[in-house]
């Protein structure tokens, strides 16, 4: 029986095809999917597929290639001013994420950037299995094209929050404008690794979008990567200020990690008054042990946090989506809040995250906290 072919990654062409050279070079068969066959350098959602039979092969080289690998080493912050960095797309749910960012950045004093990252597509000139591989612009007067489009859009956008600050709207707090050229999730990480800004304010499809359109969301491939809490904001939000926000619920697995973020979800919202809801997922053959476990953080949070209303419920696992969703509708829930962890590609292929599923299957807002 043939092995069937598997997606090891999505990538743009660009790197797809540095890639397929060096997974070949492995003695690994690659071939690569979704490529625009008229103009293959301006495909940026390019599938690099393989024997399923390889796939531990891969994975592994994939997991120990330099070229892959995130920066570990930590780097320094150099300035002391909170940041909240606010990726755009010009869409109408870009400003409701303006909104949210602008009135949280004025309760912290923080500086807002807003980003914007357009891809402009290129090809290997050479393809080199060294430290760098040298490309060439497919147009230079496409690209440049673009870039004044972009550009345009830019000061569009920048000009419409100056109105907004002008009239009220929006709390005058000081901000800037940053352009890139890149794949928008990996301009927005990269950033993210560079400046380490307090929270990263994002909008988001809702949940009625077909299928579609979610794959290869922006907003998914930085949640499963970032470090910095991210704020997704559903186009649907009924908020557009923190204060608006009454009812936080958190999904915990009784886990160390999970303290850690719950202790950054109470810090984060202090100066507000919030009534603070954790629930636990659980199959009933579960529900005797998950009720000890839950009566022993409700004595460790009446210790730690006196002052807070905490409320706890434990939700039914055998359609967990549907009974979170009844969940927060019969609590009235505002923002949901999960922890996330850097999970290796083997697990972020085949399980994703139960804040990724989140994400696609409900309109609430939620806050990715990373431990």
């Amino acid at each position: 029986m043939d092995d069937k072919l598997v997606t090891i990654a999505i990538h743009t062409y660009q790197k797809a095809l540095i890639l397929k050279t060096m997974l070949e070079n492995e003695g690994i068969d690659v071939c690569l999917h979704n490529v625009n066959l008229i103009q293959p350098v301006v495909s940026s959602g390019v599938r690099v597929r393989i024997k399923e039979s390889d796939l531990p092969r891969a994975l592994e080289f994939i997991e120990n290639s330099e070229l892959w690998k995130e920066d570990m080493e930590p780097k320094v912050k150099t300035e002391q001013t909170a940041e909240i960095l606010i990726p755009i797309d010009f869409s109408e749910y870009s400003v409701q994420a303006c909104a949210l960012g602008f009135d949280f950045a004025k309760e912290i004093e923080a500086h807002v950037v807003i980003l914007h990252a357009f891809f402009t597509p290129f090809f290997p000139n050479s393809i080199s299995l060294g430290d760098t591989f040298a490309y060439q612009t497919v147009n230079e007067e496409e690209t440049i094209l673009m870039q004044n489009e972009a550009e345009e859009e830019l000061d569009k956008f920048s000009a419409n929050i100056k109105e907004k600050i002008e009239k009220g709207e929006w709390p005058d707090v000081p901000y800037s404008v940053i352009l890139r050229n890149g794949l928008p999730e990996e301009e927005i990480l990269n950033y993210s690794k560079e400046h380490k800004p307090n929270l990263i304010v994002m909008g988001t499809r809702g949940k009625t979008q077909k299928d579609i359109d979610l794959i290869g969301s922006v907003t998914a491939e930085v949640l499963d990567s970032v470090k910095t809490p991210l704020f997704a904001i559903p186009e649907k939000t009924p908020f557009s200020r923190f204060s608006d926000i009454k009812r936080i619920a958190f999904g915990t697995s009784f886990e160390q990690n999970d303290l850690i973020a719950i202790d950054t979800l109470f810090h984060m919202f202090q100066s507000y008054s919030i009534e603070y809801y954790l629930f636990h997922i659980t199959q009933k053959h579960d529900d005797a042990w998950s009720e000890i476990k839950l009566a022993g953080i409700k004595e460790y949070f009446a210790k730690q946090y006196p002052q807070l209303t905490l409320h706890y419920d434990i939700i039914d696992g055998s359609d967990y989506l549907l009974n979170v969703e009844k969940f927060i509708r019969d609590q009235q829930i505002d923002v949901i809040s999960l922890c996330t962890r850097k999970r290796n590609i083997f697990a972020r292929l085949f399980n994703p995250s139960m804040a990724r599923k989140m994400l696609f299957h409900t309109d609430t807002p939620l806050l990715a906290l990373h431990s």
